[in-house]
């Protein structure tokens, strides 16, 4: 059984979500065809087109989004586009398709494992106008003013200091430069004993803010514009039946009817703003 006692620092939250995600990127390899299963299914869940789905280089779409980031806004050739929190890349190929040989995507992510698989698929695939830098996005490894866009997919909401991730991202985009991300929000607070769960961390959850104050957060960055293009809700692309559900319902004592009302109480956002 993990750890399910909630970390006491943003530090200890890194650690743990590392930990995890090097977990998510292990399984990934061991499995026959690079990916898990049920990562195809969950893409089409989440927003992206069956061709978006088998453009991407085999093993760079794990399964861990909360939507399709590059379906917010267009990007446009020629441009400089950073992905934060990019894991195996799956994001950041779309955007480099969508930029073309003129423009440039840099994907940062702080584990080791996965920046390995994502530098390892863009040499299977040939993809010479992206590239995968090690960093945390609440410390971008990036100039000032030098960025047009920035995606991000059900990451930001695991940092524990997304002020901090908000003013990086301000701080490198051009003026007049956008950001365009999925993520998750909270309707209601949650009970205590889900919220200090390592497993609700890594699900995007446990680190989740309400509503109003991610939003908060992004406009008191300096963003303009911040406007809500789509939203969901997030208990759709969770499937009840799921071996992990059930794991976390029997060693938290909940029924499902408690699951069902708590992941009514978790949207997905598309959130698009500018600097």
């Amino acid at each position: 059984m993990q750890d399910a006692r909630r970390p006491e620092s943003p530090d200890q939250v890194r650690e743990m979500v590392q930990k995890g995600y090097t977990r998510v990127a292990e399984q990934a390899s061991a499995c026959e065809c690079g990916t898990l299963p049920h990562a195809t299914e969950l893409g089409r869940k989440i927003g992206y087109t069956d061709t978006q789905l088998e453009s991407v280089p085999e093993g760079a779409n794990l399964g861990v989004g909360c939507g399709n980031p590059t379906a917010i806004d267009t990007l446009r050739p020629g441009e400089v586009v950073v992905d934060l929190g990019s894991g195996a890349g799956m994001d950041a190929f779309l955007a480099a398709t969508q930029v073309g040989p003129t423009g440039r995507v840099i994907g940062i992510d702080m584990t080791e494992a996965m920046l390995e698989k994502a530098r390892e698929n863009a040499r299977k695939s040939g993809c010479t106008n992206v590239e995968f830098r090690k960093g945390n996005i609440e410390d971008l490894p990036l100039e000032d003013a030098s960025v047009d866009a920035i995606i991000s997919n059900c990451v930001i909401n695991l940092s524990p200091e997304k002020d901090k991730v908000y003013r990086e991202a301000y701080r490198v985009l051009r003026p007049g430069g956008r950001i365009m991300v999925s993520d998750l929000v909270l309707e209601r607070a949650l009970p205590a004993e889900i919220l200090q769960s390592v497993d609700a961390y890594l699900g995007c959850v446990g680190g989740a803010s309400l509503r109003g104050t991610y939003l908060r957060t992004i406009a008191e960055a300096g963003f303009r514009e911040v406007r809500i293009t789509h939203e969901g809700r997030f208990g759709d692309t969770i499937g009840l039946d799921d071996p992990q559900v059930r794991e976390a319902m029997d060693r938290f004592g909940i029924t499902l009817d408690q699951v069902k009302d708590f992941l009514d109480a978790v949207t997905s956002l598309h959130v698009f703003a500018v600097k």
